[in-house]
């Protein structure tokens, strides 16, 4: 961090450096999903058995870069203003790991909070026809499906992530550290496997991939599953009844399958 500091300037490391570390992050973790498809590989963990064509991937990724440069990027470089006044730093010291492990509990529950109200928002007939329907053209998600969107869905619901650490202006090592581990969860919620390894096996408040991939194959108006990241949400505005009564009907239909054998 030292290095870095010495030799670049702030606005280049919030701006820039928080620009390459997101694509290195989101590219790195999303693409070997790709390749997991067209190979075949784990095709028992995959949670539906449709996959995508090539066309419809390198559809996927052009799109993603040019979204990427024309407003990610731009959203970041304008924003930094934001982030400077409310206190954000990049000099040492680095904050203790109390606080940064309590500022990105915060940023997890604020975002998921504010993504789930966002989200059915843009369930509603207009909004889901001419903006949400863009990210819904994959009805069988692959990680890098994560961020593609509609440009004014990339503002919209990119404000859920943006507002924890621009209320608390963190160092820039824990923001970039919230950017990382939210790549990866967005990433993982789309990646369109359940694997025996994966988070939401051990941590049961975690939605992942089995309960993101049944709110997008399922129509607009009666999808559910609209939290990010926690189920707790859909949970208690009963936003999930569907998901839960066909997990139940697979849960029963495996335990009438044992008693057979």
């Amino acid at each position: 961090m030292q290095y870095l500091v010495t030799h670049f300037s702030d606005f280049q490391l919030a701006c820039l450096g928080s620009f390459f570390l997101h694509e290195s992050v989101f590219f790195l973790s999303g693409l070997p999903f790709i390749y997991l498809e067209r190979a075949g590989w784990l095709s028992k963990y995959k949670i539906q058995p449709k996959n995508n064509t090539p066309a419809a991937q390198e559809k996927c990724i052009t799109r993603l870069v040019l979204y990427h440069l024309c407003v990610n990027l731009p959203v970041m470089i304008f924003s930094y203003p934001v982030f400077r006044f409310m206190g954000m730093q990049s000099s040492l010291p680095l904050p203790s790991w109390k606080t940064v492990l309590t500022q990105i509990i915060f940023y997890f529950i604020l975002e998921d909070f504010v993504f789930y109200w966002g989200h059915r928002v843009l369930h509603t007939k207009w909004l889901y026809k001419h903006v949400h329907s863009v990210h819904h053209e994959y009805a069988t998600p692959f990680g890098l499906t994560s961020e593609y969107a509609h440009p004014a869905e990339i503002l919209f619901l990119g404000f859920a992530t943006i507002l924890g650490p621009a209320l608390t202006g963190p160092h820039l090592m824990t923001l970039w550290l919230w950017m990382v581990v939210r790549v990866l969860e967005t990433v993982e919620a789309h990646c369109g496997y359940h694997f025996p390894w994966s988070f939401s096996n051990f941590l049961p408040i975690y939605g992942g991939a089995d309960f993101h991939d049944y709110h997008h194959r399922l129509l607009y108006t009666k999808s559910g599953n609209y939290a990010s990241t926690f189920v707790y949400m859909d949970w208690i505005f009963g936003t999930d009844k569907g998901y839960r009564k066909l997990k139940a009907l697979k849960s029963g239909h495996m335990e009438d399958s044992g008693k057979e054998m």
